[in-house]
């Protein structure tokens, strides 16, 4: 946790640093004469909403061409990729739906949503059909998905409120500064992996086996150890066993509830009274699940510790003392808050974060892309409604994602059990979010630039004027 510790602060250190330029920025424009809303952007007020520079709707129609096949080959690859890791690949589609494509910022976020769900979805079917590498319980971790999805989309809708006030060059160097410390530190946790592996091969290799057992404790894949043939499950059996009717219902329950207050607060004025009530009820949703699961990981944590029994409550091995939980609080809002900036899911930080608190990948990678499923559908069925993207794009382009998301956890999961090495995995992870940097600092940097020679409003802006 202390690498964890580390890197918020750097977070908070560039955030900090980055909002204050900002005012500096806005005060002497604004006191340089220069009108704060001479090319007012349209944004997007929704759970799920990017800030955009543009108000025209641009919708290429379906066509074969060399920009369709360039977005499918780059879409199958961002989903396969971006599923196994766990974060989605919101960072690479939204730039391609936006240079390649030709959709405007608005409706390629909109679409980019469709396309992390239906990988999603479909990684997560895969999932279920997959055992647990070492243990006899479901390998999407339920109490850690409880805890952190009632944190991520609360933060989702801070970060859409926050898109509309920060001017676009602060998100540019806002995500940065986030990809590139999340993704040194994934690179960094990988090659710890790597080197832990590599000493188990040779224990293995020179059948050693009171060393292969006592490194085994930590060893990030347990699957390289085949299971004994009555330990065997039928897939029906082992899909049973992944789910968690209860709990699932309870994340359907919160879904349901963030779904309906954002349309109810969609058919309101701005800044009205019942916009701001609407806005308010999404945090008592959130923390009453959230402090439900944090007194449960306390409580079991604690009554374990005091028996002597260091068996971890979930898949987590931490301590869940006050400290690590509002860390994990934090943690859970900042990458919802980087979701509603970027039109993503939130992955950039949920995966990182999983693996830092010592979850083994295959759980990290299924618990991460069962918790994007919940939060990119809500957006999708808001964007629906609101009818921010062509069906028939968004139709193709997630049944692209459908096929990656499966294929790509199944090719994966091979070359992991073939290479005997699950740090493959965070390996992936790292080099998405670091793509996923490169794409969105260029774009946004080109941007910044173009609206620095057109001399617009660098500094924040009203929230309720820009609605």
């Amino acid at each position: 946790m202390m690498a964890t510790k580390g890197l918020l602060l750097y977070l908070m250190i560039c955030f900090s640093s980055a909002v204050l330029f900002a005012a500096v920025v806005h005060r002497h424009q604004f006191n340089g004469g220069v009108p704060p809303y001479s090319v007012l952007s349209s944004r997007v007020n929704n759970v799920t909403g990017h800030a955009s520079l543009s108000q025209d709707k641009i919708w290429p129609k379906l066509e074969f061409s060399w920009r369709l096949v360039v977005a499918t080959v780059i879409g199958f690859l961002g989903s396969a990729c971006g599923t196994v890791g766990g974060v989605g690949g919101g960072g690479i589609f939204v730039p391609m739906l936006n240079l390649i494509v030709g959709f405007d910022t608005k409706s390629a976020a909109a679409i980019s949503k469709c396309m992390i769900m239906g990988a999603s979805a479909s990684s997560v079917w895969y999932n279920l059909r997959v055992p647990h590498p070492c243990r006899e319980v479901p390998i999407i971790d339920y109490d850690l998905t409880l805890l952190f999805q009632p944190m991520l989309m609360l933060g989702i809708t801070i970060g859409v409120s926050l898109s509309v006030v920060f001017p676009y060059w602060l998100i540019t160097v806002l995500i940065i500064f986030l990809f590139i410390g999340t993704s040194s530190r994934s690179f960094f946790k990988g090659i710890e992996m790597w080197k832990e592996e590599t000493l188990l091969k040779k224990a293995l290799a020179e059948k050693q086996e009171s060393l292969a057992d006592s490194l085994g404790e930590f060893l990030i894949d347990a699957d390289y150890e085949s299971l004994k043939p009555n330990d065997e499950k039928t897939e029906l059996q082992t899909i049973m066993c992944n789910l968690d009717l209860k709990r699932i219902l309870v994340l359907l329950l919160v879904w349901i509830c963030f779904l309906l207050l954002q349309v109810f607060k969609n058919d309101v004025p701005a800044c009205g009274t019942k916009y701001w009530v609407f806005n308010l009820l999404q945090f008592p949703v959130a923390l009453g699940v959230f402090l439900y699961e944090c007194i449960k990981l306390y409580k079991g944590s604690k009554k374990r510790r005091l028996a002597g029994n260091s068996e971890s409550i979930c898949e987590a091995a931490i301590e869940w003392t006050a400290t690590n939980i509002v860390l994990c609080s934090f943690c859970g809002i900042l990458g919802g808050t980087v979701g509603g900036l970027l039109g993503s899911g939130g992955g950039f930080i949920l995966g990182p974060l999983l693996l830092e608190i010592g979850v083994i990948p295959q759980v990290a990678s299924a618990t991460a892309t069962f918790v994007m499923m919940f939060s990119s559908s809500l957006s999708v069925v808001e964007f629906y409604l609101l009818k921010r993207f062509p069906i028939p794009f968004a139709l193709y382009l997630m049944s692209v994602s459908i096929l990656a998301g499966f294929w790509g956890q199944c090719f994966i999961r091979k070359v992991v059990a073939f290479l005997k090495r699950a740090s493959i995995i965070v390996f992936i992870l790292s080099a998405v979010i670091c793509a996923s940097a490169l794409t969105m600092g260029i774009i946004g940097i080109e941007k910044t630039i173009q609206m620095i020679n057109n001399q617009e409003f660098l500094g924040f802006l009203d929230f309720c004027s820009s609605q």
